[in-house]
């Protein structure tokens, strides 16, 4: 018996086990982010649920700030559209950065509405409107934790697909491209109190 072909086949077995190896990881890793994506979603409708209640429960007492309340929901059925769009494909840069945008843009709406019923103590006093607030305020920090969370998932599928030796089979076991971070302005943000100068 020649030594030195089991020594070869005992290397080409390794390396097929090795490769074997990089394969299930990144797909291990890309699951994992594509979970965390579905969480995002998940908080991200429950938020989309609230705001239009949020906005019946307004409209008694700003009736006449039609267009903040419509600009609303029309920034909620943006982002719910970009939603369901990224959710077919959570690793799309183009799918994930229309979606941070649509965010933004709800984000800063509901920020403006805020400011609204800011100049209304009795609507911010009414029952409905501070359970809905709360509740909102709940879903949003759940938002930011589970975009912290996707955003992990993404850059742990990253730097293990950039490193070396997988960054040579990524694209051959179907991950020819990194995944994208979600980055949103948070609300909190946009709602800060504007700044006044003299």
């Amino acid at each position: 018996m020649d030594w030195s072909i089991i020594i070869f086949l005992v290397i080409v077995v390794a390396m097929v086990l090795y490769i074997i190896g990089i394969y299930n990881k990144l797909v291990s890793l890309k699951n994992r982010f594509e979970n965390a994506f579905a969480q995002i979603e998940v908080q991200l409708k429950r938020r989309y649920d609230l705001i239009p209640n949020l906005v019946e429960t307004a409209k008694g007492y700003i009736q006449h700030e039609r267009e903040t309340l419509e600009s609303v929901i029309a920034a909620r059925n943006a982002a719910s559209a970009m939603l369901n769009a990224a959710k077919s494909n959570p690793g799309s840069a183009a799918a994930i950065a229309d979606l941070a945008g649509a965010e933004s843009a709800l984000a800063s709406s509901l920020g403006k509405f805020n400011l609204v019923v800011e100049a209304y103590p009795d609507l911010k006093a009414n029952q409905n409107m501070m359970q809905l607030s709360e509740e909102l305020t709940s879903t949003e920090n759940k938002v930011a934790f589970s975009r912290q969370a996707f955003n992990d998932a993404v850059t742990a599928y990253n730097e293990y697909r950039q490193s070396f030796p997988p960054v040579f089979f990524a694209s051959a076991f179907g991950h020819p491209d990194d995944a994208n971070l979600l980055v949103m302005e948070d609300s909190a943000e946009i709602q800060a109190a504007p700044k006044v100068s003299f």
